[in-house]
């Protein structure tokens, strides 16, 4: 199925490049003393691509952040699973995956820097270093925020359903960066007041935000297959992250954002 949609989709960003398989490997680089092990994926049409962060759910580098990573080779960017725990770890339990990333979370300068990290090693690979983007779900999708706010060299972030909070005592600093925010109005991890602190943390950060609000979608919509999916959502907010995609990148393409990730795993 991927590379049915490849055939569509490889239409350069300009639209006349020429269909191409996809190139998917597993990329080591390092944060400090810690291996850290992502996936990559070019569409091998050429270097200097824009390219795409991945920051992954609290589960790690899961099957469903590669076919992510897939998707967007087939748009023509350079992507990027990123290893936020080290050694490619995917975990098995969700108290493990609260432990682990609540660490994280506390410890957000790490983060940060493991975020960096994954950075460098997708522009290592070819991606062009004045063309990036992050973007996370659930807990990645906190991180794509943490990039934001620690103004990382990326041209925007998206964060689909992921925390919004902060520690009020952190000074708020000027976000340099775009900001799309994806959002579940049935999220039950944030109260609307959480919603409304971030809000107000973007006006006084002076940022260049948006956030869209999907009805109905609860935590984690975007995930075929889990309880929480909600298609019009997962749909919607999918074109909504290309669309914004091509904003900061100042690309044109002849194919739409109209893939969906259950369009991939259909193929599977």
């Amino acid at each position: 199925m991927l590379k049915m949609l490849a055939l569509a989709a490889l239409v350069g960003l300009t639209g006349s490049a020429a269909a191409q398989d996809l190139n998917g490997k597993e990329v080591v680089y390092h944060a400090g003393s810690a291996t850290l092990k992502g996936y990559f994926v070019s569409a091998a049409l050429q270097q200097k691509r824009p390219g795409v962060v991945i920051l992954p759910a609290w589960m790690g580098p899961t099957a469903f952040s590669k076919k992510v990573a897939d998707l967007l080779g087939t748009y023509g960017y350079n992507a990027l699973v990123a290893d936020i725990y080290g050694d490619g770890q995917v975990l098995s339990d969700t108290k493990t995956a609260a432990e682990k990333s609540g660490y994280y979370k506390k410890n957000y300068a790490e983060y940060q820097l493991r975020i960096k990290a994954a950075i460098d090693a997708l522009v290592a690979q070819g991606a062009d270093a004045n063309n990036i983007a992050v973007i996370g779900y659930c807990f990645g999708g906190t991180g794509a925020l943490e990039a934001a706010r620690a103004d990382l060299p990326v041209k925007g972030v998206v964060s689909f359903h992921g925390g919004l909070t902060r520690d009020t005592t952190r000074t708020v600093t000027p976000v340099m960066t775009r900001v799309l925010v994806l959002h579940g109005d049935a999220d039950q991890t944030m109260t609307h007041a959480d919603v409304e602190n971030f809000r107000q943390e973007m006006r006084d950060s002076k940022a260049d935000w948006q956030m869209d609000i999907y009805a109905d979608a609860p935590h984690g919509f975007t995930e075929p297959g889990s309880k929480a999916y909600n298609e019009a959502a997962a749909r919607r907010s999918w074109v909504a992250m290309g669309n914004f995609l091509d904003e900061i990148f100042g690309t044109q393409r002849s194919v739409p954002w109209r893939y969906t990730l259950a369009d991939a795993n259909a193929g599977k």
